[in-house]
Parts: structure tokens; sequence; C-alpha cells
């Protein structure tokens, strides 16, 4: 009985993420007549993209901290130490609560259970808005299913509290993506020929978003959850369908960062930040003024006058430096500001004088003597898509280059020279080690690397991670911890943490 009592305690604490139930409580709004109105509906849909922005940190961390990108130097303490080094037991896992994400699900489960009962003037609003949720809702779960595996599959929000009924176990794999795979059906299905972004934005989710996360998915399920030819064939399929729908490559991979450039074309659906509303979590990668204004950038120039009032807790590895060092690829200055102890200026990496990294992306903007970061975060972007198509292309058995190549000409513009810079197709390993290395100069700081190296293979990520060796594949999904049972007790432990 006692373990009921913390399951009716943790419902009436519903709002904090920390102490989420995997069932959350039943909803409030539907009781007290909220869904009446269009207006009620469209309220309920902007608070959707308010609860995934606050989960975002949760996903950035989930998507990139455990691969080779960061346990770098820094100048302040570092953050997330054992989550970078895949030091993680049940009594010391992070995201205790599923990294607050059934408390999403919950609020979309209410807004599609609801908005079927409410009539809109424009009833094509109406579908968008509910292909929308279900491409929120499939991303949600598939978010859980790279992170956990097996994971309690809940599609409708508690309409009680019985305690008998709120230990949900856990469904396997192949029903969550059984799942996820529906939900971008039912979302497509909904968007219907719309093709339209709504309020003319990026920041809402999309058709374009959904194909992007079905060419994601079936991947994922193609690769390595047994689905094979046919499900690449479709992921190949839906990411190719994404160039006829108003989105295409920046022509400068600079075009793409900062408050003036959100609206560019290669975005296909981005976080929304502003000023006096939210700020990413960026600022964790920048550092004080004490210690920066004393450093000089790479190219010698004093860092005195520089704006900032932010932390250092994430440093890039020399991995990730040494990938970068190459002056003639854009990437390299537009991700990070490297900062030396002296004036001198290295165009190459050096590191008895190297003090530490900025990261550049989104470092928002200077108001007066404050930096605002109110940069927009994407989760898709074109680039993207094309090198998922260079994926899909590899695994069937096709040559990539093109595709790589795409992303190369960009990245070095005017300083593209063929015979230096031109992939030509290889093994499939070797096109696969390509795509990847691709991918990791071009998304860094974008919550990609760790699903991108989980998707490719957990060869891959055993090769590539450094604090992870053969026999710690176990490590690549997340345990279940105690307090997590002690609120579910259906739950049972990921294999290899018993």
């Amino acid at each position: 009985m006692k373990k009921y009592i913390y399951i009716l305690i943790a419902l009436v604490m519903f709002s904090s993420c920390e102490s989420e139930l995997e069932l959350t409580s039943p909803s409030e709004l539907t009781a007290s007549g909220f869904w009446d109105t269009e207006t009620g509906a469209r309220t309920a849909h902007t608070g959707l993209y308010g609860d995934l922005r606050s989960s975002n940190a949760n996903f950035w961390l989930l998507g990139e901290m455990r691969s080779d990108i960061w346990g770098g130097r820094t100048y302040e303490s570092p953050s997330n130490e054992s989550l970078i080094e895949s030091n993680i037991t049940v009594s010391t896992a992070p995201f205790g609560g599923w990294a607050g994400i059934y408390s999403n699900i919950h609020k979309v489960n209410d807004f599609l259970i609801n908005i079927s009962n409410i009539s809109f003037v424009n009833e094509d609003d109406k579908n968008h808005l509910i292909g929308q949720a279900y491409g929120l809702r499939a991303l949600y779960y598939y978010t859980l299913l790279k992170t956990w595996g097996d994971v309690p599959l809940i599609t409708e929000p508690l309409n009680n509290v019985d305690p008998s009924s709120l230990s949900k176990p856990r469904s396997p794999q192949s029903e969550v993506m059984t799942l996820i795979k529906s939900d971008i059906e039912a979302s497509l299905s909904n968007f219907g020929t719309d093709d339209s972004f709504f309020n003319g934005s990026n920041v809402y989710w999309s058709k374009a978003a959904t194909l992007a996360l079905k060419g994601d998915v079936f991947i994922w399920s193609g690769n390595l959850l047994g689905g094979g030819t046919s499900d690449l064939t479709i992921a190949k399929s839906a990411l190719e369908q994404i160039a006829s729908l108003g989105v295409e490559l920046a022509p400068n991979y600079n075009d793409l960062w900062g408050a003036s450039n959100e609206g560019n074309s290669e975005f296909i659906f981005a976080i929304d930040y502003a000023q006096d509303e939210a700020s990413n979590l960026y600022n964790s990668l920048t550092g004080r003024s004490t210690e920066i204004n004393p450093q000089f950038d790479q190219d010698g120039n004093s860092m005195s006058s520089f704006v900032i009032s932010g932390a250092n807790r994430y440093g890039q590895s020399e991995k990730t430096i040494l990938l970068l060092d190459d002056n003639d690829d854009s990437r390299k200055a537009a991700t990070f500001i490297r900062l030396y102890t002296d004036g001198v200026g290295y165009p190459t990496y050096n590191e008895p004088t190297y003090f530490g990294s900025i990261f550049n992306k989104f470092l928002g903007r200077v108001d007066g003597s404050e930096r605002i970061f109110d940069s927009n975060i994407p989760v898709y972007r074109y680039a993207d898509v094309i090198l998922m198509i260079a994926e899909a292309k590899n695994l069937l058995g096709e040559d990539p280059s093109d595709e790589i190549n795409e992303i190369r000409q960009r990245a070095y513009g005017a300083n593209y020279v063929a015979a230096t810079h031109e992939y030509t197709n290889g093994s499939q390993t070797a096109n696969a080690n390509a795509i990847l290395n691709e991918r990791y100069k071009e998304f860094i700081g974008e919550g990609k690397r760790w699903w991108d190296l989980r998707r490719a293979g957990n060869n891959y990520v055993i090769n590539e991670v450094p604090f992870l060796n053969s026999g710690d594949e176990y490590k690549l999904l997340l345990p279940i911890t105690t307090d997590m049972i002690g609120r579910n007790p259906a739950l049972d432990q990921t294999q290899g943490y018993n």
C-alpha cells in the first residue's frame, strides 16, 4: 500500500517534472470545461510548444552528451561528467522521471482526445493542428525508445486515480515503434495536401517535419530493428519528398545562426526562444567575462570587449578540435571561438596556449551591456535531411557521394577544390564513416551526434566514444532508476543493469 501512497503523492505534484509519474495526472482542463471552444484548443496548442521548449535542455543532453563531442577543457567546473563518461548505474543515472517526456505526452494525448469534439471556423486549421500533435507525440515516443528501449505506452489522458490502473509495464520496442509509425501516418493524413508552415513559421511542426522524422525513424527501424530494405526504402522516399516543400540548403553555413537568420529556408522545425520569454541553454557553453576578457581569439584578437556573463560547463574534446581544424571549412569559425592566452594568432590548434572555447552557433545577440540568448534551435534542418538520404542510400547499397559532397561544397564555399574535398563512393563502411564525420562537423551542439552514432549501429558507438568499450553495449540504453520503479512498480529493469 505504501507504493500507492507514493503514486498518489506524485499525482498531486504532477506539475513538477522532477517528481513526474510515468502516467501523469488526470486532465484538469477537460473537467473545467476548457475544451468547449476553438479558442481553448488554440491555447492548448500553444502550450504544447511551451512544454517542448521547457524540455529542450533534456533533449539536448539525451542526444549529444554521451557522444565524443564534449569532455574537453573548461575554465569552470564541468557539468554532467558522469554522462559524458558513460559512468551510469541504477543509483546514479540521470533523467529519473523519464526526462519529463511523459508529462508532455499527457498534454498531447489530452489535446488529441478533446480537439475532435470542437468545431473550427476553418476545419483545415483543425486538421493542421491535429497533424502537428501526432508529429510531436511520435517525436516524444521516438526519443523514449532511443533512450530506454522498452517503455510504457500511454495514448489517452488519465481520467481517474484508481491505484490499480496507475502501474504500467514497459512495452517492447517493436510495439513502441509500431505506435511511432502509426502516429507519423496519422500526422501525414491530417496534413493531407497542406504543405504549409503554420502561421508561416518554422517554430511549428509541419508536414516537412513529419517527413523528416519519418526518414529518421525508418532508418533506425530498418538498420537496428529488423525492418531491412523495406523500411530503408520508405525512409529514402519520405526524405526525398521534402525538397518540394519549400525548404532548401542555405547558401552559406553562417547564414543559419542568430536571430536575424531564424527565418532561413533550411530550418524545417525549430524551438522558439525570445527575450523576456525564454532563453536557450547555450549560455552554459560560453563563460564569464572575468575568464574570457583577458584572452585572445585564434586570430590573435583581444577578447577584452567581448560581452558575456555566462558559464563554461562543457568543453569541446580534443577530437572535436582536431576534426574542425581546417580553416577552409566555414564550420570551424562558425561553431567555436577558440581562446588562447596570448595574441600570437593560431591558424591551427596550439595546445600549450589553448585556454578553452566559446560555442558560437547560438551565441544570441548583444543588447547594450547584456547578451541575450534568444537564438532559435533547429530540431530538423535540410542539411540533416540530405545526410539522412545519404545514410539510407548507403544502407541500401547505393552511392551516397552526391549528398556528402553537397554538404561539403556548402561548408567550403569558394575554398572547395574537388581534387581535395570531393568524396568518392567507397565501401559501405567507408561511406558510413564519411557520413558520420560530415554529420559530426555539421551538427555540433545541435543534439544529434549520439543519435547519429546509435542509428549507424552499436559498433560505431563503441569505436567512436572513448569512454565505451566492447561489453558496454548495454549502456547504450539508460537504466530504470530506483525512484522510477518506486513510482511505477510494474517496471522491470533495463537488461544489463540488474
